[in-house]
């Protein structure tokens, strides 16, 4: 009989203990955050790909341009120094030998040489534009002191030179500086007056655009062949067995 109470009063207090942890087990349950279905409960873990860094060209470094050394600027000879309407002569004891006259359109300048020594260079004016001095070999084939112009207003040319019958010659005459004949050769009149003194007709005169540029020559023209007249007949000929045989066979002898 006191065994059954104890069993029964065993059982109140179990029951008892039960229900007062119930409540605590609830609220724990409450507290725990829910976990979505459809999230798996270890995701799988998916590898970071590799990032390669990028490529780093170093860059090309070029050499040092050494710029060359600047030329040293020519010295100015007498020639180069002379201003507009200036000029050298040297007065030679004799002119006689070969004479060269050469002027240049691009530094205008004339030059004068006797026996290759150079005697003689002046500044010039030469064509202006549209009436440019022509360039090549020419020849003195007229001379005058006091010349006047037939194309232009009977214009002064002083110790005239002609070098072409189209109106183009060496004479004295105003210098500028630059170009500004209508194709002749301006000189400064006491060098055109010395050049005229020692010139001859038919003396080659040289026009050069530059001094780098050769100048074309016309082929000299063949001289015209003359065949020699015949020697008159004489009788020291006829009796010469080499000579001229006669026009007409000689008669037969009829004498018996």
């Amino acid at each position: 009989m006191r065994v059954n109470v104890g069993i029964r009063i065993l059982h109140v207090m179990c029951a008892f203990a039960l229900f007062a942890s119930a409540p605590g087990a609830v609220t724990a349950q409450n507290t725990v955050p829910a976990v979505p279905s459809d999230t798996p409960a270890n995701p799988a873990v998916v590898p970071e790909s590799p990032v390669t860094p990028p490529v780093v060209v170093p860059p090309v470094v070029k050499p040092p341009v050494v710029a060359p050394a600047p030329k040293p600027a020519p010295k100015k000879g007498p020639v180069d120094r002379l201003k507009p309407g200036q000029y050298v002569w040297i007065p030679q004891d004799r002119y006689e030998g070969p004479m060269k006259i050469v002027v240049v359109l691009d530094t205008q300048r004339v030059y004068v040489f006797q026996n290759d020594k150079l005697i003689g260079f002046s500044t010039i004016s030469s064509g202006k534009k549209g009436k440019e001095t022509p360039i090549g070999a020419f020849n003195i084939l007229q001379k005058n002191i006091d010349h006047k112009s037939n194309l232009y207003s009977n214009a002064p040319m002083p110790y005239m030179q002609r070098l072409t019958w189209d109106g183009i010659a060496i004479h004295g005459g105003h210098l500028p500086g630059y170009p500004a004949s209508h194709g002749c050769i301006r000189l400064p009149l006491p060098f055109a007056k010395a050049l005229f003194a020692v010139t001859k007709l038919d003396q080659e005169v040289v026009v050069l655009k530059d001094t780098s540029t050769p100048v074309k020559r016309k082929p000299p023209k063949p001289e015209p062949m003359v065949d020699p007249a015949p020697a008159p007949l004489t009788g020291d000929t006829l009796a010469d067995p080499s000579g001229t045989p006669p026009s007409s066979p000689p008669k037969p002898d009829t004498r018996t």
